[in-house]
């Protein structure tokens, strides 16, 4: 039987550098616990362009295709800033998301109790957060049609089309039940079902969708805009939320800043599955490409890690061992261990991008 095979496109600005931490925790795992990938490295976004004047080459999308999992550093730099918006570094990222159809965007929410206190929110409300929020990532306003800028008579008017069919509502309700199988078995449902008929739409298909398949998983429904209000009162009520591309695109940010540390996060993108029954998918962290520090080993790998342990959940079936990621993650950050982005006003001595990455590796054994 074949290895599961692994992508790694590191990308642009501190892309490598966190990517190079990861590639240490593969390794642990190939030499301590007997799980090795078949693993290949390619380039996306500016470098990409450096390389080949695209920001993707059409053989990078066809391996992209093949692989188990993707995993993606970060694109884009301010010396890319010039270029046409057709070769612009993150055109490669938005391609691979559309080819291969990943239209479920999972974005955790997970606050370490070591770092509670970096949450605007008291300590007792954020800490040991941990929800999923899923968003519909290939149609809804953001895609619809019509839309544009338009002369009417005098002035202009904007359109943008809110859209949904119900198969697109289905698939990521899916997404969203199997998920909550994997966690605390509880979903809600967003939308504006009174106000919107879109709304109208999702939560009868959500609804259909839970009765007929996962009725084993505890389904409630919430109008988006209490959902945003309940999210900053006590979000440990949620475990994953499920919600459109608009909706998600908000809940999911505000989500992340209850943990205080937006560069910790990282984030999945799912799509149909493939022959072996995985579904297509891209792990990358939330961060972007901070070419402000490239290079000077300042960038917390924390984030691109995690969202090796995501791949480790949910495209390779390996749950306890993307536990144990979590558990030595939490245990370097409960012995004091910062990088410089997460120093605050503790005045703890910073240390580097490898040596954030070393001391996870070594955790691994002792959790």
């Amino acid at each position: 039987m074949s290895n599961p095979s692994l992508l790694i496109l590191p990308g642009d600005g501190i892309g490598p550098e966190v990517m190079a931490e990861v590639r240490k925790v593969i390794d642990w795992f190939a030499e301590n616990r007997g799980m090795a990938f078949d693993v290949s490295e390619d380039l996306v976004g500016g470098c990409a362009y450096d390389a080949h004047g695209t920001p993707l080459t059409d053989e990078t999308m066809a391996k992209a295709q093949e692989v188990d999992a993707v995993l993606l550093g970060a694109v884009g730099g301010p010396k890319y800033d010039s270029l046409d918006f057709s070769v612009k570094p993150e055109r490669g990222l938005l391609r691979l998301r559309k080819e291969m159809d990943l239209y479920a965007n999972l974005r955790p929410a997970q606050c370490f109790d070591a770092l509670a206190d970096f949450s605007s929110l008291k300590a007792d409300v954020v800490g040991g957060l941990d929800i999923m929020i899923v968003r519909e990532l290939t149609s809804g306003v953001y895609f619809g049609e019509p839309r544009g800028v338009f002369k009417e008579g005098n002035e202009r008017v904007g359109i943008n089309t809110q859209r949904y069919t119900e198969s697109e509502i289905a698939r990521v309700a899916r997404s969203a039940f199997e998920l909550a199988r994997k966690r605390d078995n509880k979903v809600c449902s967003m939308e504006k079902a009174n106000v919107m008929e879109s709304g109208v739409l999702w939560r009868d298909v959500v609804t259909e969708v839970h009765a007929a398949e996962y009725p084993d998983v505890e389904l409630s429904h919430m109008y988006a805009d209490a959902g945003a209000m309940q999210l900053t009162r006590w979000p440990k009520q949620f475990d994953v939320i499920v919600t459109d591309n608009l909706f998600g695109d908000l809940l999911s940010d505000l989500a992340a800043m209850l943990t205080g540390s937006l560069g910790m996060l990282p984030s999945a993108s799912l799509g149909a599955p493939m022959a072996n029954g995985r579904p297509k998918a891209l792990y990358e962290p939330v961060h972007g490409s901070a070419p402000d520090i490239a290079g000077q080993g300042k960038a917390n790998p924390i984030a691109c890690i995690l969202s090796f342990a995501m791949a480790l959940r949910y495209s390779f079936d390996k749950g306890d061992e993307a536990t144990r990621v979590e558990k030595a993650v939490e245990k370097v950050l409960a012995d004091g261990l910062r990088t410089a982005d997460l120093l605050g006003q503790e005045g703890v001595a910073p240390v580097s991008t490898g040596e954030m990455g070393d001391a996870i590796v070594k955790a691994l054994g002792e959790v």
